[in-house]
C-alpha cells in the first residue's frame, strides 16, 4: 500500500478531534470526508478505517508509541507509524515518520498481547468489569470479538420488496450480498461499500442494521392492527421494523426524550412508505400517563451502556465511565417501573438493550418482576446474545406478558 500525504493527514486531524477534543468518532468521519470533495471511494475507505482502527486499538498503540494524552500532533503521527509497522505497511520517507523503531514496535507488542487489557485495548476498570461480571473465559472470548470490524447488514424493507428482490436490485448497482440463516429480513454485504448513495436505499427499500438488532422487533410478536408503543425510539431503527412487522396497519407510537431524534425517524418513516407511525416526545410525565393500560405491546429498548456495540463505536470505550454504568442502571429501572404502566392486560411487553452486562439485562428484569409493579408481569423468555457466539452484536431481549 502507497500511503498519500493527505490522506494520512486527514486521518492525524480525525485522531485529534476524537482523542483530544473529545467528538464523536462517526460525526468527525463525516466532518473530515467533506475536506476534498475530489476523494474517491478508496481515498475515503482509507480515512474511515484507519481512523477508526486506531481509535480501536488507542491503549496499545499508545503504549507501544510511548505517547500519552493529551497526544500532540508528533505522538499522532507515533501513533500512525504503529498502525503502519503492524500491518505491514511500509513507513514513507516523512520528516512526521522519520526514526520509526520498527523492531522495537514488534517487540513490544509481542510483549503486551500477552495481557488482555494491552491486548484488547481496553480500560482497567472495564477489563475488571467484564471479567466480574462474564467471568474470565467468556469476557475474553467476548471482548475479542468485540474488537473486530462490524459487517454491513442490511435490513429488507418488507413493505416495499421482497429480500431476493432487493439482493437482485443491488447487485445490479454492484452491490453483492449474502442472506444469513436465521435472519429472515437481513443481507450481509460481502464487501465495504457506501450503500446510502444506492437507488435502492433512496427509495426505502432497505435500512442498514445490525442482525442481532434486527431480533427485537419479531421478539415482541407485534401483530398488524395493534396499538404499538416503542418507548425508547431514537431515530427509529426498530420502529421501522415493527412497522413492517405490523404491515403498515394499526397504531405505531414511537416516542423519545429528544425531539430531533423523533424528526430523523419522520424523515426515515417517509423514505420506508411507513404511515402507521406517529411520535410523541416525552416532555412531561404527562404523555406517559396518557398512555397507561393501552398498548398492546411496547418496546422498551432501554439507553445503556453499549458493551455490545464496541465494534461499530469502537470510542465509546474512551468515553464510558464506570460511574455511568452506575447511573443508566438507574434509569433502566426507572423505565421499567414507569413506563410498563402504558401496556394493558393481555398485552405483551420487551424489554431490550444492546449490553452484555447481566446487571444491565437479566437482573434489572428479576428486579422489576419482584418489585411491586412487576408483580402482574411473568418472563416469558428471553435471549442474550453474544457477539462471540453470533458475530454480530452484542443484545438482550426479555419478552414479558402481563396477566390478565
Amino acid at each position: 500500500m502507497r500511503l498519500h500525504r493527505n490522506l494520512v493527514f486527514a486521518v492525524i486531524d480525525a485522531l485529534k478531534m476524537i482523542f483530544n477534543d473529545g467528538e464523536y468518532a462517526d460525526k468527525v468521519i463525516e466532518k473530515v470526508l467533506r475536506h476534498d470533495k475530489r476523494w474517491g471511494a478508496r481515498d475515503r475507505a482509507f480515512i474511515a478505517e484507519t481512523t477508526y482502527d486506531i481509535v480501536r486499538w488507542k491503549r496499545l498503540y499508545a503504549e507501544i508509541a510511548e505517547a500519552h494524552e493529551p497526544f500532540t500532533r508528533p505522538h499522532l503521527f507515533r501513533l500512525f507509524a504503529v498502525w503502519c509497522v503492524l500491518r505491514g505497511i511500509r513507513i514513507p520517507d516523512w520528516k512526521q515518520l522519520e526514526g520509526t523503531p520498527e523492531r522495537r514496535i514488534k517487540g513490544r507488542f509481542d510483549e503486551l498481547s500477552k495481557i488482555r487489557k494491552f491486548r484488547e485495548s481496553i480500560p482497567d476498570w472495564l477489563d475488571k468489569l467484564g471479567e466480574k461480571a462474564l467471568g474470565s473465559k467468556l469476557w475474553t472470548e467476548e471482548i475479542a470479538a468485540l474488537n473486530k470490524q462490524a459487517e454491513v447488514i442490511l435490513r429488507t424493507n418488507t413493505i416495499k420488496i421482497q429480500k431476493t428482490k432487493l439482493q437482485a436490485l443491488l447487485a445490479d448497482e454492484g452491490i453483492e450480498t449474502t442472506t444469513i440463516q436465521g435472519y429472515p429480513d437481513a443481507l450481509k454485504l460481502k464487501e465495504r461499500k457506501n450503500v446510502f448513495t444506492t437507488q435502492a436505499f433512496k427509495d426505502g427499500l432497505f435500512e442498514v442494521q445490525d442482525a442481532s438488532s434486527q431480533l427485537v422487533a419479531p421478539f415482541l410478536e407485534a401483530k398488524p392492527g395493534q396499538r404499538v408503543v416503542d418507548a425508547c425510539a431514537g431515530a427509529g431503527g426498530k420502529t421501522l421494523h415493527l412497522a413492517a412487522q405490523m404491515e403498515n396497519k394499526g397504531q405505531l407510537i414511537a416516542m423519545d426524550l429528544y425531539e430531533s431524534k423523533l424528526k430523523k425517524l419522520k424523515i426515515r418513516a417517509r423514505r420506508n412508505g411507513v404511515h402507521n407511525v406517529e411520535t410523541r416526545a416525552i416532555d412531561s410525565t404527562k404523555v406517559i400517563k396518557k398512555l397507561h393500560n393501552s398498548a398492546g405491546r411496547l418496546l422498551l429498548d432501554a439507553p445503556c451502556s453499549g458493551l455490545g456495540v464496541l465494534k461499530r463505536n469502537p470510542d465509546s470505550k474512551w468515553k464510558l465511565e464506570p460511574e455511568f454504568v452506575d447511573r443508566i442502571m438507574r434509569v433502566q429501572q426507572d423505565i421499567l417501573q414507569n413506563y410498563s404502566k402504558m401496556l394493558k392486560t393481555g398485552g405483551q411487553m420487551v424489554y431490550a438493550t444492546c449490553s452484555i452486562l447481566p446487571q444491565e439485562n437479566k437482573e434489572q428484569v428479576q428486579r422489576f418482576l419482584e418489585s411491586e409493579n412487576g408483580h402482574k408481569f411473568e418472563l416469558v423468555k428471553d435471549q442474550q446474545i453474544y457477539a462471540s457466539t453470533s458475530g454480530f452484536d452484542g443484545f438482550y431481549m426479555a419478552l414479558l406478558a402481563k396477566s390478565k
